[in-house]
């Protein structure tokens, strides 16, 4: 079964935030998973009992008389909320059965170093370095747009670990966890903002959980009208919509329209009168010789 464990040595990172997010995300994606908390103050246990009956189960790890933890029978995917401080032997063992490891750092000195240590000796554990488990690490606390999240993501680049993104405080997430519920469980509102923060998250995860890709929607597609296509009501494609569909007996002489024929909407007898035109010279002796066309009796004998 998928296994992914939120782990960072730095105490107040965002690991429970992250933990229970996850495990609801699981859990809304129709999945029976297991919230476990290595920890021994259980803060994911007190978490859960909040929890509403109606939203999507989350089961806790299960303690035998023995006081060895175990998954209950039928889960499929585990969450792990680790401890801060976690290293050596009990560090090892939580990897040994783990697929992926997310890593919430805050942006300070303090939180970088402590991070990079954890990273350095994550890096020393065979299932780590033959990338059976997967390493990530993710931004807490923090605005994308801010100068504090670009130093983040090359701090995570020169370590050679895969960022994520960043995930920016809000008190949506305290009033969450109050209730005993996630992002993921609530109707989207205002958290639509938020929600879009954890997709780059959740998508690096779908395929270690076996979940598919989230499929991607296409813009919707226009169909252009081809050209030439006659509009409905039309008798034939060469009649063009702005014409009118009046008989031709009622249309206009097409003839009056057409370049260098305006006089063909006069009359015949009209022509037949130009027909008698010939052109005389006027003022002979004149610098300027005029050929022009008079009416016959017009014209002096």
């Amino acid at each position: 079964m998928p296994v992914i464990a939120v782990i960072n040595r730095k105490g107040g990172s965002g690991k429970s935030t992250m933990a229970t997010h996850l495990a609801a995300w699981l859990a809304n994606e129709g999945l029976a998973v297991m919230l476990g908390d290595v920890d021994r103050q259980q803060s994911t246990r007190v978490w859960l009992k909040q929890r509403d009956e109606t939203l999507p189960k989350i089961v806790p790890w299960a303690q035998d008389q023995k006081n060895v933890l175990k998954v209950p029978t039928g889960v499929t995917h585990v969450v792990l909320d680790t401890p801060g401080g976690m290293h050596g032997f009990d560090l090892a063992r939580a990897i040994m059965s783990t697929d992926a490891v997310l890593m919430p750092v805050c942006n300070s000195l303090f939180d970088r170093e402590s991070a990079a240590t954890c990273i350095a000796e994550l890096m020393t554990l065979p299932r780590v370095s033959s990338g059976r488990c997967k390493l990530a690490i993710v931004g807490m606390r923090l605005d994308a747009r801010t100068k504090a999240a670009q130093i983040l993501r090359e701090w995570a680049q020169s370590l050679n670990v895969p960022f994520l993104g960043v995930l920016r405080e809000t008190q949506l997430y305290v009033k969450a966890l109050d209730s005993g519920v996630t992002l993921f469980d609530q109707v989207p509102t205002a958290r639509d903002a938020d929600l879009q923060q954890w997709e780059p998250i959740l998508e690096w995860l779908r395929p270690i959980a076996k979940l598919p890709a989230k499929p991607v929607q296409q813009p919707a597609v226009v169909q252009a009208k081809p050209l030439n296509v006659p509009e409905p009501g039309f008798a034939n494609s060469s009649q063009s919509p702005v014409q009118s569909s009046r008989p031709p007996s009622l249309m206009p002489a097409q003839s009056a329209i057409v370049h260098g024929d305006r006089l063909s909407v006069f009359s015949g007898a009209r022509l037949a009168t130009t027909q008698s035109i010939e052109p005389i010279v006027v003022n002979r002796s004149s610098a300027s010789t005029y050929s022009m066309q008079v009416p016959h009796f017009l014209q002096r004998h």
